[in-house]
């Protein structure tokens, strides 16, 4: 549904930040599906473990934050706007993310009012669960 280049009109994250390479399905107001492809060449896995890449947790959760993101954007009036964490809640990490693996990030709307959205999100690799969390975030002015 979204290609890298529109991912990158709406979020102001880019390399070695931007964590997700597509949208696959969006329905504003309520979910969206991101694809990120993990590969050896990510930053992170020079020190996240040199002989053991395993892609870092909060960057899972960044990811999903992300899908979250051009959710909030496709789904309200909020261009050049910004949306920023407020908080991040049972987050739980159930299967190791390493090279070569496929997230798929499955992001819902648990509610939204005014400013402040909370969603809930999982990552899978294939059908199995690697992380979820539930964030809250908020839309601001932006400030760059």
């Amino acid at each position: 549904m979204m290609d890298i280049k529109e991912i990158q009109k709406l979020l102001p994250h880019r390399y070695p930040f931007l964590m997700v390479d597509r949208i696959t399905h969006l329905e504003p107001g309520a979910k969206a599906v991101g694809i990120k492809n993990v590969t050896v060449n990510e930053e992170f896995f020079q020190g996240h473990f040199p002989d053991h890449p395993i892609m870092p947790g909060v960057l899972i959760v960044e990811a999903l934050a992300q899908v979250a993101g051009v959710l909030a954007f496709r789904s309200g009036n909020i261009e050049g706007k910004s949306v920023y964490f407020m908080s991040i809640e049972k987050a739980k990490f159930r299967k190791p993310v390493v090279p070569g693996d496929q997230l798929r990030l499955d992001v819902n709307v648990l509610h939204h009012r005014g400013n402040v959205w909370k969603f809930s999100g999982n990552a899978f690799v294939e059908d199995k669960i690697a992380a979820e969390a539930e964030f809250t975030a908020m839309v601001t002015e932006r400030e760059f």
